[in-house]
């Protein structure tokens, strides 16, 4: 992939996380990419790209970081809940 595109396609993968303030999975699943390649193009390639988008899309990734434990807390009651109602 040449340079320019991949530039492109990291200014995207900021602004959609940016504006729908999603994680890095849900983004990768949206441009069709690894969640490797979207954190590095968050966490390495756009702060050379652009720096204050880059502030904030590292802003959004912060906030998913400290909350994860919480999501993931909520999926595993989710599903022990579902298990019970099948018995």
């Amino acid at each position: 992939m040449r340079q320019c595109q991949i530039e492109e396609r990291t200014v995207k993968i900021a602004e959609y996380i940016i504006e729908n303030k999603c994680t890095v999975r849900e983004a990768a699943k949206k441009f069709e990419v690894s969640k490797s390649t979207v954190h590095k193009d968050i966490v390495e390639r756009l702060e050379k790209i652009n720096k204050q988008l880059y502030l904030n899309a590292r802003k959004v990734l912060d906030v998913n970081k400290a909350e994860r434990h919480l999501r993931g807390g909520m999926a595993t009651k989710k599903k022990h809940s579902i298990l019970l109602l099948e018995k």
